[in-house]
């Protein structure tokens, strides 16, 4: 990595367990992907109620690589379901960010089949669910933007970062640059949460 790690601790006390933890992932992500330029990882506690005894632990990985967007991974668990098991929590992180990692460089390389009717698979790197749009990856083109009425079958909050789609284009540019006519889920499956 050209830049070093950053691990943060928010609202909760820092710990060397999991910060060993979290340096050992990231230096197998390190290993697997040679075009890391840098890694963020924040370990938090994303909600708490004054009545709640054990608040749940959320860990979100950012990952930054040359020439691509930011790859990230979350994953939040509640701690009475954990019994102070962290490996769970950041092992589920780092491996949604990994299978991204996976599935992009598959993308590059072109080894993603295309469908018949015109259909290309893409990768899905942002989701304003809020807002109804999102983006989606696809070799050879700049992200496609699409809106929650582009998704087939009404599925619009079945899609995360990194869940593989069948893309049709739309035959005209929209106001956020190429779009998406269709969108729907790649055969059924959803990627990494």
């Amino acid at each position: 990595m050209e830049k070093p790690l950053q691990i943060a601790f928010k609202d909760t006390a820092s710990s060397e367990f999991l910060d060993k933890l979290i340096r050992q992932r990231a230096s197998r992500l390190e290993r697997m992907h040679p075009h890391i330029i840098g890694c963020r990882v924040v370990v938090d506690v994303p909600h708490r109620s004054p009545e709640s005894g054990k608040p749940p632990l959320c860990v979100s990985v950012e990952v930054d690589i040359a020439g691509r967007k930011t790859i990230v991974g979350r994953n939040e668990q509640e701690r009475r379901e954990m019994k102070n098991d962290h490996y769970a929590v950041v092992n589920r992180a780092f491996d949604a960010v990994q299978r991204q990692l996976k599935s992009s460089a598959a993308i590059k390389r072109h080894e993603v089949k295309h469908h018949a009717g015109g259909g290309e698979t893409g990768l899905v790197v942002r989701v304003f669910t809020d807002q109804n749009y999102g983006f989606i990856e696809v070799a050879g083109s700049s992200d496609l933007y699409f809106a929650r009425t582009a998704v087939s079958g009404g599925n619009f909050d079945d899609l995360k970062v990194g869940t593989m789609v069948e893309v049709t284009r739309a035959s005209v540019d929209g106001p956020m640059g190429p779009q998406a006519s269709s969108v729907k889920l790649h055969d059924g499956r959803r990627g990494p949460e």
